[in-house]
């Protein structure tokens, strides 16, 4: 079958649901993961990224020649990025200091005006989406093209785009045969849409939070507080506040996974399935095990395979790295 895209835009979306074998195994479910990081830009964030940018268009805030403004742990960076390089907007992208130099040499290396911040709470004005925010606001006067803060946590477009697509998505390619949904917050935008999607097709499909340790949404759903405890080595997932987009998420339950729980899992896959994917996945995966034991055998699973392993190679493969915070090591290192 020919399959020809006139454009780098047409080519987000309609990712495979891949099998997850073991997970599958330990569960005697049909686990299956959403291969995401097979959008062009290399992550599920291309979605939020054409979202955010064709809700901008609609509400004409922007036209070629325009600047895109984010606050972003790297994907939807990218994938604003790539996706404003092929509609001719310039993209200016803040982002904390301590993300993998990987995720800041992509972003130079597509053209990204990257400014580095000290990581601050949410509630301090030095962190990284405030200061997107103003940065935008600040340049607004100095572009007839429009100046647009994509701001992804809040703007619903986000989850809006999962629910056109994303979801429907899932629930085609099971037939209508889905029990439960299950992956990470961090903007709220896929579990939002997708959640709100499957539970108007089916009230009874069970949809769960994964959330890494250090994150404050699990106890939210579990006790209705933010409170965090632990840490964790992942990025771009977990939120100390309830987001616009995850305000719209449809949740029956939450897990809190660690990275002693996830690492191993991302490291069996490698080994013996050949998905090199990224610290996220881990969390969503070892989520999904954890419902397919709880919900019982012979249930449909889907989680989000957010990105591939090669944006956090100084974090999963760095053996120094890991030992020092007493986290499992890769077999072959």
């Amino acid at each position: 079958m020919k399959q020809i895209k006139n454009n780098f835009i047409e080519s987000i979306g309609n990712t495979p649901l891949i099998k997850l074998k073991k997970a599958s195994e330990i569960t005697g479910c049909n686990i299956y993961g959403k291969a995401e990081y097979l959008n062009p830009g290399g992550s599920v964030k291309d979605r939020a990224a054409l979202a955010l940018i064709k809700d901008a268009q609609e509400k004409r805030l922007i036209s070629e020649g325009g600047i895109v403004v984010e606050g972003t742990a790297g994907n939807t960076g990218i994938g604003l990025c790539l996706l404003g390089n092929s509609l001719g907007y310039k993209t200016i992208i803040v982002m904390n200091d301590n993300q993998t130099q990987e995720k800041k040499d992509t972003l130079k290396n597509i053209g990204a005006d990257l400014r580095l911040v000290p990581p601050k709470p949410y509630k301090d004005d030095g962190n990284y989406v405030k200061v997107a925010s103003r940065l935008a606001e600040e340049l607004k006067n100095t572009n007839n093209n429009g100046v647009v803060w994509a701001n992804q946590f809040d703007n619903i477009a986000n989850a809006k785009g999962h629910y056109e697509t994303t979801g429907p998505e899932i629930w085609d390619q099971t037939d209508g045969k889905v029990d439960a949904f299950i992956c990470a917050s961090g903007t709220g935008g896929t579990i939002g849409g997708v959640s709100k999607f499957l539970k108007e097709k089916n009230e009874n499909i069970k949809i769960y939070l994964s959330d890494p340790t250090g994150s404050a949404l699990y106890n939210h759903i579990l006790n209705g507080e933010l409170k965090a405890e632990g840490g964790s080595i992942t990025e771009g997932i977990g939120s100390s506040r309830i987001t616009k987009n995850f305000a719209e998420a449809k949740i029956d339950g939450a897990y809190s996974i660690s990275d002693e729980e996830s690492l191993p899992v991302l490291y069996d896959l490698i080994q013996n399935e050949g998905l090199s994917l990224g610290t996220s996945c881990g969390v969503n995966i070892a989520g999904a095990i954890r419902l397919g034991k709880e919900i019982g055998p012979g249930k449909t699973i889907i989680t989000i395979l957010c990105d591939r392993s090669d944006k956090y190679n100084s974090k999963m493969f760095n053996k120094s790295f890991l030992k020092e915070k007493n986290l499992p090591v890769p077999s072959w290192l």
